[in-house]
């Protein structure tokens, strides 16, 4: 071999295999860049223990125990006794009491909204609530309460680059002239931010679906969008009632509908959107495990019938819309194609105007994943 010649590299058996790189982990949720809208959300639930501890405090309010521990026991769910339906309504008592003054939902919708886009980059905020059951049984006056609200949510949106709504919500145990009320306070400030209706509550055999047919007529010919729960707990037949009495543009949970081929196909014929909370209705065992949301969900594909993915109230239940459409992505339910068309039909279906402006990707700058201590 001469001093110039360099010595040749022995060829590899053409058996061998170079090392294999990791295969990358194929994602299962969508990308937390992507902007969301809460479509289905309680105040009364979404608020912070911390935050409801120091209201409650400020108000002088008498809570049944001087221990924060417990006190956050007693408004989140969790425990046995939240296990059920009944057991679910039963923890927004106290929420609702320390929400019962201007101050307090003033503070209360403000850090919901600004919480929400920090934590999740929620920039469509819709938040709902009873002002009847935050005036101290009369009083403290309902327009005062309202204004609150509004105040609230206009100063998250001074801060914050989001679109917050209110929508006020009747209850199925009241009279139908408390409930009149309540449509006519939406009607008078829905130039001012109040941007939909819903009735929610307990089962009661006193409501009749019909008798509130002509002031949801008069909401929505005042611009007010128009959500209901129902096809939650109580029958399906009461669900195609709804859609075919007052005329819904969405229907808060609306699981049973997955039990009726009928309903369904007048769901998708209307174009209704269902605002679906997973982690609540496996709380309250209206739904019994994530198999049953695979066959709700497959039924609901199968009949092309429009949803968006909510929560119902993050605080106390200790979850947000990411958390969510991690769990249905991580159970194999929806793909990430179907989160991300379940994230676009919430910007759509909005009551909020204008809400898809407000949605634009989160900043390079900001935190790579969702946030728990951004309170």
């Amino acid at each position: 071999m001469s001093p110039a010649a360099k010595p040749r590299k022995a060829k590899a058996p053409r058996n061998a295999t170079a090392p294999r790189k990791p295969a990358a982990s194929r994602a299962t949720t969508i990308s937390p860049q992507i902007p969301l809208a809460e479509l289905h959300c309680h105040l009364g639930g979404s608020v912070t223990p911390a935050i409801m501890w120091g209201i409650a405090h400020a108000q002088g309010i008498r809570l049944p125990s001087k221990d924060y521990w417990a006190f956050r026991k007693m408004i989140t769910a969790g425990s046995q006794r939240t296990r059920s339906f009944n057991g679910y309504l039963d923890l927004f008592h106290w929420t609702e009491l320390i929400q019962s003054s201007p101050l307090a939902v003033e503070r209360s919708v403000y850090e919901v909204v600004a919480g929400a886009y920090r934590k999740n980059h929620i920039t469509t905020m819709e938040l709902r609530f009873n002002p009847m059951k935050r005036n101290r049984n009369g009083e403290q006056d309902l327009d005062h309460i309202i204004a609150a609200a509004i105040r609230g949510a206009d100063r998250a949106a001074l801060e914050y680059p989001v679109k917050p709504g209110i929508i006020l919500i009747l209850d199925r145990e009241f009279t139908l002239r408390q409930n009149e009320i309540i449509v006519e306070k939406a009607i008078d400030w829905a130039s001012r931010g109040i941007v939909g209706i819903d009735i929610a509550g307990r089962e009661s055999g006193s409501f009749k679906v019909a008798e509130y047919r002509r002031m949801f007529r008069a909401a929505r010919k005042a611009g007010l969008g128009i959500t209901v729960h129902t096809g939650e707990s109580g029958p399906v037949s009461e669900m195609l009632e709804v859609v075919k009495q007052l005329e819904p543009d969405r229907i808060g949970h609306g699981i049973k509908a997955a039990t009726d081929v009928k309903t369904m196909k007048e769901l998708a014929a209307r174009k209704i959107v269902l605002e679906i909370c997973p982690t609540s209705n496996l709380m309250t065992q209206v739904v019994g495990d994530w198999e049953e949301f695979r066959q709700i969900f497959a039924q609901l594909r199968a009949h092309k019938v429009r949803y968006a993915i909510g929560t119902d109230g993050p605080e106390m239940l200790q979850t947000y819309i990411r958390d969510e459409l991690a769990a249905l992505g991580r159970h194999g339910i929806l793909s990430v194609e179907e989160q991300q068309i379940a994230a676009a039909t919430s910007i759509k279906a909005s009551f909020v105007r204008d809400a898809a402006s407000a949605a634009v990707p989160r900043s390079a700058g900001a935190a790579a994943k969702v946030s728990r201590d951004e309170g």
